[in-house]
C-alpha cells in the first residue's frame, strides 16, 4: 500500500504528517487570503473595470456566495467519496479559477471566475477540519486545531498587506495569478501526503444539495438586491429562499444522515456555539467589506495604509489561536470556550 493510500487510525506518522499539514495549510491560506485580498482591492478593481461600489462588491459577494451554497454539499460529498478527493478537486478548481480571474477583462468575466473560485474554496474549507483530525493524533488534536486556526487568522491578517504590496508594484490581476504556482505545488504535495479517510455507505442526496443551494443563494442574493434596489427581484428571491428553506428543513428532519444536521441544534451548547460563530463571523465580514471603502474613500488613505490598518484585528486572533489550542489539550474545552453561559450560575461548570 503506497504512502498516498495508507490509512492510519490515529493520525499520520512523521514525516508524512508534516507534508500533509503543509498541503492543508497552504490550501486554506490561499482560500482565506483570496477573500481578504479582494476586499482591499475592491476600489482599485472597480475603478479599472469602470464599475461603481454597488457593482464591484460582487467581486466579493460572488466568492462568498459560492462558498456558502457549496460548503455543506461538499462536506457531505467528502463523507461519501473521501475527504482527500474533495480537497484536491477543490484545490484544482480554485487554482484554475484563479487563472481565470487573472485573465478577466470585464467585471462580468471576473465575477463568473470568482464563482468558480468560491466553489473550489468551499471544497478546501469544508474538508479542512476533517483532514486536520485525520492528520494529527488524538493527543495533539487540540494543538493541531489551534495551529490551523492560527493559519486561517494569519491569512486574513496578511491579506490586506499582501494586497497592498502587490498593488504597489503590479496590476490587480496579479492578486489572483499568484495562486497558480502555489496551487500547483500544493496539489503535488497533497497528492502524496494527505490521509485516506473512511467513507460512508450511502449515496449523495442531490435533492437536499439543490435545496441547500437555493436556500442560501436566494436568501443572500435577495437580501443584497433588496437593500440595493429596495424591492422587486430581491423580494421574490427572498420569498423563493424561504420556501426552499422550509422544504429543506422538512426533508432533513426525516433523513437518517441529513445534509444539514438540524437535530444537533437541539443540544443547547451546540446551538449556542453555532449561533455565536455565525454572528461573530457575519460581523467580521461586514466590517472587512466596508472598511476599505471607508479608509480610502472617506479618510483618503492609500492602498498600503488601508492594508496596514486592517491587519491588527485578524493578527490578534492568530496570536491567541495556538495558545487556545494548547490549553484545549490540557483543560476542559467548556471552561475555555463558553463556560457556564448555557446553564444556570449554580451549575457552573456545566458543559459535559
Amino acid at each position: 500500500m503506497s504512502a498516498a493510500t495508507a490509512t492510519h487510525p490515529d493520525g499520520l506518522p512523521t514525516p508524512r504528517r508534516y507534508w500533509s499539514v503543509a498541503a492543508i495549510w497552504l490550501a486554506i491560506l490561499m482560500a482565506v487570503l483570496e477573500g481578504a485580498i479582494a476586499n482591499v482591492a475592491l476600489p482599485t478593481i472597480g475603478h479599472q473595470l469602470h464599475a461603481g461600489p454597488a457593482e464591484s462588491i460582487w467581486v466579493v459577494n460572488a466568492y462568498q456566495l459560492a462558498v456558502t451554497v457549496s460548503l455543506l454539499p461538499l462536506a457531505a460529498l467528502g463523507d461519501i467519496v473521501g475527504y482527500r478527493r474533495v480537497y484536491l478537486a477543490g484545490l484544482a478548481l480554485f487554482t484554475l479559477a484563479s487563472a481565470g480571474c487573472a485573465m478577466a477583462h470585464t467585471l462580468h468575466e471576473l465575477t463568473i471566475a470568482r464563482v468558480a473560485q468560491g466553489i473550489g474554496g468551499a471544497g478546501i474549507m469544508a474538508i479542512n477540519g476533517a483532514l486536520v483530525r485525520f492528520t494529527f493524533p488524538a493527543r495533539l488534536l487540540g494543538r493541531g486545531i489551534g495551529l490551523n486556526a492560527m493559519i486561517v487568522s494569519l491569512s486574513a491578517a496578511l491579506g490586506p498587506s499582501v494586497a497592498a504590496a502587490i498593488l504597489g508594484v503590479a496590476s490587480w490581476p496579479w492578486l489572483f495569478a499568484v495562486n497558480v504556482p502555489i496551487g500547483v505545488l500544493t496539489i503535488l504535495i497533497g497528492w502524496r501526503s494527505l490521509p485516506l479517510t473512511p467513507r460512508a455507505e450511502r449515496r449523495f442526496d442531490w435533492i437536499s444539495g439543490v435545496l441547500n443551494a437555493l436556500t442560501f443563494g436566494l436568501l443572500i442574493y435577495g437580501a443584497e438586491s433588496t437593500s440595493r434596489n429596495g424591492g422587486g427581484t430581491g423580494v421574490y428571491a427572498l420569498a423563493g429562499g424561504l420556501v426552499a428553506g422550509v422544504l429543506l428543513i422538512r426533508r432533513e428532519l426525516t433523513m437518517k444522515a441529513p445534509l444539514v444536521p438540524l437535530d444537533l441544534m437541539r443540544i443547547p451548547v451546540f446551538r449556542l456555539s453555532v449561533l455565536t460563530s455565525i454572528l461573530s463571523f457575519a460581523a467580521q465580514m461586514l466590517a472587512f467589506v466596508a472598511l476599505p471603502f471607508f479608509f480610502q474613500g472617506t479618510l483618503h488613505r492609500s492602498v498600503v495604509e488601508t492594508g496596514l490598518l486592517m491587519t491588527p484585528w485578524p493578527l490578534a486572533v492568530a496570536v491567541s489561536a495556538p495558545i487556545a489550542g494548547r490549553l484545549a489539550d490540557r483543560f476542559h474545552v467548556g471552561l475555555l470556550g463558553q463556560g457556564a453561559w448555557p446553564c444556570s450560575p449554580s451549575a457552573w461548570p456545566c458543559l459535559p
